[in-house]
């Protein structure tokens, strides 16, 4: 075969293209041998090509397409022909056509696969996906795969669009450092011993923060950054090692401009790469209220279920496991003004639910601190049946009145003294009814939302004195500044969280320009002078050269094209993830190193068995 170079890809070819003269490059996805017919399905990242060698082909060709078999890379050059109609493949996008080998060429043969690239679908429906640490030891097969191929297409135009979305309204793309000086806040630092300098030690960034901010400060008023990110901390589905995000920042700024930009950005990523249409404005729920409504502050809005307060059903029942949860106690419901006592109607399931159905709903407000999920039924006639019914009998009319509950409704209850617990445990059981019953809205297959008036303080029981729920350097919102010492737990803080589908998907906030006011942010969570200084100083420094009022945020991209996937773990759409143990099975990373190089870095290796 005198060239082997394509000269179209295996996604390309159309009926429009019968009688071409072509060559192909590709993989071998599978063969099918009838007897002097040959069938070849070839495939690129672009899509598959069927391959016919028939009678008119050379015993060459026919001799080298019998010995093909999976991943085999070849080449192929023939003639393009159109399928007879009964032929005709409607689910591939060339099924129209086959390419009439004339001669094929062999790049590299294939050893036996360690699995399937191709689909494979058991009787049920189901498709077959192989052990994960299995995918991720061979993940450049695995990468080859439909599914995986999709991915980071898709995570590949979702940054493009990022990058022409933001340029296109005045951003410009900076670099920052990633080695950078430690500041422990938050997951632990990775941390890169220096040989130049002994005994010191340079930190990989858990996010572009205090760069961005002096940014702001030299001038460039509108910043973004497509961020490589990292985190010591323990893996889960939606967390790796290292992560990257959409880092923004915009100078001379406020709330409403950020908020706006970041919707504007979506809905032209989800535009432009979904062709899907978002609301050009976002729901606005404040903390408070997506804790008291969804309890969480990344609700799940693609259902309408709200939890609602039952703290009225203390009067009416001498039933002491809901008298904590409705009084004025504890400090959680005196700071929120709230009922602890908190229910969920759930519409025309309560013949479908048996004791050991809602034992499993129990057992999930028991995992998140509830001390047990209440509950009863509403019958056919309007009464109440089962759980805690006989101490509401008679109460009937008032109680589904209030709470919206009718025939065949089942209604829960958590009650707590801590409102926060008793909202978040209820609100796990919501999500998970939301799932157990399919109770999403097919047309809101992306539902954003943002979580605003955030408390900017939380108090730390263990350590007794006051944190920051996000970083040091947000900003209080104004109403608070003269009072921040005087009643910490009451401030909040102009900050917003963008939320999709039950995911927080970005953080942001407003920040502190004014030195004193971040000194006071310092002491009142303990940071001495001097503790501030070592950490924070530079910032603290260039903020006395006239930092402009600025505010930015900051969505993952990894988690973004995780939702707009429909997948549940970002290890699909990160082209070489670490596994749950931070760990690579293909590269064997993190690794022993020689020792010299470990002289090099004057480091010492601890043997906790000497």
């Amino acid at each position: 075969m005198e060239n082997t170079k394509r000269t179209v890809t295996c996604g390309d070819l159309r009926k429009s293209d019968v009688g071409k003269k072509v060559v192909l490059n590709g993989w071998v996805s599978r063969t099918r041998d009838l007897g002097g017919l040959i069938f070849i399905r070839l495939r690129d990242r672009y899509g598959i090509t069927q391959v016919m060698v028939g009678d008119n082909a050379s015993d060459d060709v026919k001799k080298i397409a019998a010995s093909l078999k999976s991943e085999y890379c070849i080449a192929v050059e023939g003639i393009v022909a159109a399928r007879s109609d009964k032929d005709i493949n409607p689910d591939m996008a060339t099924g129209e056509i086959e390419v009439e080998a004339t001669d094929i060429f062999v790049f590299t043969t294939s050893q036996e696969l360690p699995f399937s690239i191709e689909e494979v679908r058991q009787k049920d429906g189901s498709i077959v996906v192989a052990n994960e640490d299995l995918r991720l030891k061979y993940r450049y097969l695995d990468l080859r795969r439909e599914p995986m191929q999709h991915n980071i297409i898709l995570r590949s135009q979702v940054a493009f669009a990022t990058r022409e979305y933001l340029t296109s309204k005045g951003f410009l793309e900076i670099e920052t450092p990633t080695f950078i000086k430690s500041t422990p806040e938050g997951a632990r630092d990775y941390l890169v011993p220096s040989r130049v300098h002994p005994g010191k030690f340079y930190s990989l960034p858990q996010s572009p923060q205090l760069y961005k901010q002096l940014l702001m400060v030299s001038g460039f008023d509108k910043y973004f950054q497509i961020a490589r990110c990292y985190r010591d901390e323990d893996a889960r589905g939606d967390r790796q090692p290292e992560f990257t995000q959409i880092d923004m920042e915009m100078s001379f700024t406020n709330r409403e401009e950020v908020l706006s930009t970041t919707e504007g950005m979506m809905q032209y990523i989800f535009k432009k790469t979904l062709n899907y249409d978002l609301p050009a404005k976002f729901d606005r729920i404040t903390w408070e209220d997506a804790f008291d409504l969804y309890g969480s502050d990344k609700p799940d809005l693609r259902f309408d279920m709200k939890m609602q307060d039952a703290a009225f059903m203390a009067e009416l029942a001498d039933f002491n496991a809901f008298k904590a949860g409705a009084a004025n106690a504890g400090r959680e419901i005196q700071r929120h003004k709230r009922s602890g006592l908190k229910a969920l109607v759930v519409k025309n399931v309560a013949d479908k639910y048996s004791r050991k159905n809602i034992e499993a709903l129990e057992a999930i407000a028991k995992i998140n601190h509830a001390k047990g999920l209440a509950w009863m039924k509403v019958d056919a006639e309007g009464k109440f049946e089962g759980g805690i019914s006989k101490f509401y009998a008679g109460h009937e009319s008032e109680i589904c009145s209030k709470l919206g509950a009718e025939k065949n409704d089942l209604i829960l209850f958590v009650s707590d003294e801590n409102w926060q617990l008793a909202c978040t445990a209820l609100g796990a059981v919501r999500k998970q009814l939301g799932k157990d019953l399919n109770l999403y809205n097919p047309a809101d297959e992306f539902h954003f939302a943002w979580i605003i008036d955030f408390p900017y303080f939380a108090w730390n029981e263990e350590e007794n004195h006051w944190e920051t729920e996000h970083h040091m350097f947000t900003l209080p919102q104004k109403q608070y500044w003269d009072t921040l010492e005087q009643d910490p737990g009451a401030v909040k803080g102009d900050l917003y969280d963008l939320v999709l589908n039950g995911y927080e998907l970005a953080s942001g906030s407003m920040r502190i320009n004014d030195p004193a006011l971040q000194e006071r942010i310092f002491e009142i969570v303990g940071y001495s002078r001097e503790r501030a200084e070592k950490a924070f100083g530079f910032l603290v420094q260039a903020f006395k050269f006239g930092a402009p009022p600025h505010g930015g945020i900051a969505p993952g991209l990894d988690r973004l094209v995780m939702l707009m996937c429909h997948e549940e773990s970002i290890h699909e759409v990160i082209a070489f993830p670490k596994n749950n143990l931070a760990a690579s099975p293909m590269d064997e990373c993190p690794s022993p190193v020689d020792e010299q190089q470990l002289k090099d870095l004057h480091i010492n290796i601890y043997d906790p068995e000497e």
